[in-house]
């Protein structure tokens, strides 16, 4: 059976201060809710971006071998019509990528941090981190409020 230990509970830098709201800690989740939304939006950004390549290098591999299989003005055609063609107008996936890492995702990164620095000191996931301590079974092995120093086997 486990023992309750005296540190039973999220770290500093998971716990409100003193005069921190339910309605504060709940409005930063919904905050941090909005970020992780974003940053998996981002990724499929990325997978799209990585995908064109990957399409746009196949296709140069297929030109290639209607080419050698004697199909010259069908290569020719695809190649003039889509290899290296801009995704959207006038831009292939990077600068797509690059333009919402430099506008939108930086500025709501930033807004985010700005608004966890002035309301809790930049504490992260203070939500969550109450959350988790609602749901767990106190004193019950693999519901630590944090992790504990592993000992050699």
């Amino acid at each position: 059976m486990a023992t309750l230990n005296t540190n039973d509970g999220p770290d500093d830098s998971h716990q409100r201060r003193a005069g921190v709201s339910d309605a504060t800690v709940q409005a930063l989740g919904k905050l941090s809710e909005a970020l992780e939304v974003v940053e998996h939006a981002r990724g499929y950004l990325y997978g799209f971006h990585r995908l064109s390549g990957k399409a746009d290098l196949a296709l140069g591999e297929a030109v290639d071998l209607l080419r050698e299989a004697g199909a010259e003005s069908l290569a020719a055609n695809l190649e003039q019509r889509i290899v290296g063609r801009n995704v959207i107008n006038g831009r292939w996936t990077f600068q797509i990528v690059e333009d919402y890492d430099d506008g939108y995702y930086s500025s709501f990164k930033e807004a985010e941090s700005m608004v966890r620095q002035q309301l809790v000191d930049g504490k992260r996931h203070l939500f969550e981190a109450e959350m988790k301590e609602e749901r767990r079974s106190h004193g019950l092995a693999h519901h630590q409020a944090r992790p504990t120093e592993q000992k050699d086997r």
